[in-house]
């Protein structure tokens, strides 16, 4: 073990003092609508990796470049920008039109007093299957404002549900980009993570549908909604969603669903093919943030690695965070600041991901139990933080339909995030981990 070297931690303050010192005057100083989301995280981690270069003196730029290309070389990060692509082909290629027709459906054959149970059912099965909380936010939102002022149900109830059941997904999803971030930087596999969340994020799930149906029931509604729905292009999901859970490669999990997509579309006339293909580019163009950020982060990590940066934090955490439960905890409120700081739960995972490894390896944790977590407690804090793009996009969304509503009165509303802590508190103190014969590589 290296020693540790404080000093070598200062590009990410460097970071976090450039985004979120500026995120906080555009948003609140400055009043600049989605403040946060004004600023190139891409040049604010450039920044950051710059401050890193120049640190260390003792070794040369070619050695520096050296240690940042092996960072960013490392396969889990060659094999986290693949999947963000084809991801992002996949939503390119099926669009996002069969989230509205699976709302519409449902709320066509459930009994009114349900509509609000039945967003919060669709936002999570279409954020699982979309693999994209913001997406589900935008999409389910409208309705869910047409569901207020048509039945009577209370604007904030109907929002917070479809934000709840947004991150339910996002934290679940095969094609998330958390997912794929918590997974291939803890080097675990997805059905491995996926059964590990599960069990948390399903109590969590169904305590927050009665919480929804007690509210439901207290309150006079008048009427519905309802409007056209196609069902089939709901398919290429569900292949997704099944090829995923029975471990099928994750790779091949996409390729069906671009292929089975690309057909459906183009069979029912849906899009054309030459569009097709610009929707391809497009959804791969939509991942480039992400997937810049990946590697900046990792080589930025590389140098502060390099320095005994991560030496000297985890000495600090082995202080504050004692035995195998402390040390989960702590990575969980260690991914929790950074998302904090970040207002965005990916990035938060991509630069807790190295220092979470090592805390896995030096606590004993599991890889699948170690990237839970750290899904887990980003999307815990994603979902609840006022100045989050999930936040900001749902109350644009509503301002959109004619309706003006603030962050303070969704919030309370905002049950499964509250209800998510508290099943992951549990299962880290309380209930026993299952020991496994084989342990995730």
């Amino acid at each position: 073990m290296k020693k540790g070297n404080f000093k070598a931690l200062l590009p990410i303050g460097v970071f976090l003092v450039l985004y979120l010192g500026l995120g906080i005057l555009f948003e609140y100083v400055l009043l600049i609508p989605m403040g946060f989301y004004n600023i190139p995280i891409v040049v604010a981690f450039l920044a950051a990796l710059l401050v890193a270069c120049i640190q260390n003196p003792k070794l040369s730029f070619d050695d520096k470049l050296e240690l940042m290309g092996k960072g960013v070389g490392d396969k889990n990060i060659i094999t986290m920008l693949l999947i963000f692509m084809i991801a992002g082909i996949f939503v390119g290629v099926v669009g996002r039109s069969s989230a509205e027709s699976v709302a519409y459906f449902l709320l066509s054959i459930i009994p009114a007093q349900f509509s609000v149970a039945v967003l919060f059912v669709v936002a999570c099965f279409v954020s699982t299957a979309m693999g994209t909380s913001v997406g589900t936010i935008t999409l389910i939102t409208p309705i869910a404002v047409a569901l207020s002022t048509a039945s009577g149900f209370s604007l904030p109830l109907c929002i917070g549900s479809v934000m709840g059941g947004a991150m339910f997904g996002d934290n679940l999803s095969f094609i998330s980009d958390t997912t794929i971030a918590a997974c291939n930087g803890q080097g675990c596999k997805m059905k491995d993570k996926f059964r590990e969340n599960f069990g948390i994020a399903l109590p969590a799930a169904l305590v927050t549908l009665v919480l929804i149906l007690i509210f439901s029931f207290n309150q006079d509604i008048s009427g519905t909604i309802s409007n056209e729905y196609d069902l089939v292009q709901i398919i290429p999901y569900v292949l997704v969603l099944i090829g995923g859970i029975i471990g099928i490669n994750v790779f091949v999990v996409l390729l069906i669903g671009i292929l089975s997509g690309s057909v459906i579309m183009l069979a029912t006339g849906a899009i054309a093919p030459t569009a097709l293909l610009a929707a391809m580019g497009s959804g791969v163009s939509g991942m480039f943030e992400t997937s810049m950020v990946a590697v900046l982060v990792a080589a930025m990590c590389a140098l502060i690695r390099e320095y005994g940066g991560f030496d000297a934090l985890l000495a600090l955490i082995k202080q504050i965070f004692r035995g195998k439960k402390g040390g989960q905890l702590g990575m969980g409120l260690l991914v929790g600041a950074m998302d904090i700081a970040t207002a965005n739960n990916t990035v938060a995972i991509v630069m807790a991901n190295p220092i979470a490894k090592e805390m896995a390896a030096d606590y004993g944790i599991s890889a699948k139990k170690s990237a839970s977590i750290l899904d887990t407690f980003s999307c815990i804090f994603q979902g609840v933080i006022p100045y989050g793009a999930q936040m900001l996009v749902a109350i644009s969304a509503a301002t959109d339909m004619g309706q003006s509503i603030s962050a303070f009165q969704i919030m309370p509303f905002l049950f499964y995030p509250a209800l998510l802590l508290v099943s992951s508190l549990l299962f880290i103190f309380v209930i026993p981990e299952k020991k496994s014969k084989i342990q995730s590589k």
